[in-house]
């Protein structure tokens, strides 16, 4: 008799099951339109660090003064002007700190992101790419990016 009564239920479960599908269709989800990133919007986000080590709060004032107008807040990038420093492509394995050297000194020629060469920048002293060095890499490991 329990068997029968389990059977039952199965079935109608099951039949219930098909008219709920027959009689009220699933509503098709509206799809959401995705538009580029606007020009300037920052390509990544970033977490700051609870706190910066004097060398890297010194490395931030001159990230902001002269590289943040290109690479963005925090070094987020800036969609159409230049790349996320906050990227695993500028990890210390990859990119070292003498590359940010040679950067401010020689420029770069385009090579991981298509914007174009970065001019040198000969108004950046060794000493103050040494602090923005200090800056990003803190801000990285803050991102996971050691």
């Amino acid at each position: 008799m329990i068997k029968f009564t389990l059977a039952g239920a199965a079935v109608f479960a099951v039949a219930l099951g098909a008219y709920a599908v027959i009689r009220f269709p699933e509503q098709a989800t509206p799809v959401q339109e995705t538009t580029a990133p606007a020009q300037g919007a920052p390509m990544v986000a970033v977490t700051l660090p609870e706190a910066l080590s004097a060398e890297a709060t010194m490395g931030k004032r001159a990230f902001d003064a002269v590289c943040a107008d290109c690479h963005g807040e925090n070094a987020a990038g800036k969609m159409g002007f230049a790349p996320p420093l906050i990227h695993k492509i500028y990890e210390p394995s990859h990119h070292g700190d003498m590359a940010f050297q040679m950067a401010a000194a020689n420029g770069v020629r385009a090579h991981h992101w298509k914007f174009g060469d970065m001019p040198p920048q000969p108004e950046v002293t060794r000493a103050d790419v040494i602090s923005i060095t200090a800056y990003i890499r803190e801000v990285q490991r803050a991102n996971g990016i050691n």
